[in-house]
């Protein structure tokens, strides 16, 4: 992390670059609570969800501690006395957004194929509600309370494939990384578009003249014979996607099982 007031500039933020230590001992409430100074009138989920609010509707650059202090009604280093820095506040905004995304508990889906399916969707519906996570590089999670009910309640959705433990977190890593993926391409169609001011239709039109002249040429006969809605959005790319992420988890699971 910069030291400047952003949590993040042009670059991308890290996950776990702050005082690990204290990140654990914020999340998991542990640690002794500082008792100098004037009595204590805020929360932290009041501040983490403050954070997420501003990141939410600005983006993540948007977030600073003298941001979150104005909309708090609080002085900018009081926050400090809660948050030793942004790096830190940035743990416990990724694991406050992992809880949401968990939503209502209730039953999980009764067959493994259903949970992938749910846990792709889920994932992506985040991504679309919040495109600043993609903006973290989360390769090195603090792992919180949410964090670990997350991934609790997809082992327990999985627990009936009969894969390996490591196989397992395979399949979640698997799927993440499909998601990931796709909500990124989304993410960054959008951007394009605004930072340009041309948009995809208005793109792609533009390069129709060279394009027709290229699959008359012959040189891209299987190219040139594609159906006219070939890449129009007809088709559910994700879903498709994710169904074939099904398809060959059950393969593999089948071959587990071997011959009925």
């Amino acid at each position: 992390m910069s030291s400047g007031e952003s949590v993040t500039g042009q670059a991308t933020a890290t996950s776990g670059s702050g005082d690990v230590v204290r990140s654990l001992e914020l999340l998991w409430g542990l640690g002794e609570q500082p008792n100098r100074g004037p009595r204590r009138g805020l929360t932290l989920e009041q501040i983490t969800t403050a954070a997420v609010a501003v990141a939410d509707t600005e983006g993540l650059a948007a977030v600073s501690m003298r941001r979150l202090a104005t909309d708090l009604g609080v002085g900018t280093m009081s926050l400090y006395r809660y948050v030793p820095g942004k790096a830190e506040l940035l743990d416990l905004m990724l694991d406050h957004v992992q809880g949401l995304a968990m939503g209502p508990s209730g039953e999980l889906p009764a067959d493994w194929r259903d949970m992938v399916r749910a846990l792709g969707r889920a994932e992506l519906e985040m991504y679309r509600a919040r495109p600043w996570l993609l903006k973290v590089n989360q390769a090195r999670t603090v792992l919180g309370p949410n964090a670990l009910r997350s991934l609790e309640l997809a082992l327990t959705g999985l627990k009936g494939m009969g894969m390996t433990d490591p196989e397992t977190i395979g399949v979640i890593v698997a799927v993440h990384n499909y998601t990931v993926g796709a909500a990124r391409m989304e993410l960054e169609t959008t951007e394009a578009a605004q930072e340009t001011g041309v948009s995809d239709e208005e793109f792609w039109q533009g390069q129709a003249p060279v394009l027709d002249r290229a699959m008359r040429s012959g040189e891209f006969p299987l190219l040139a014979a594609l159906s006219e809605d070939a890449f129009g959005s007809s088709l559910d790319h994700f879903a498709f996607g994710l169904e074939a992420l099904v398809t060959g988890f059950e393969a593999v699971v089948a071959a587990r099982r071997g011959p009925a």
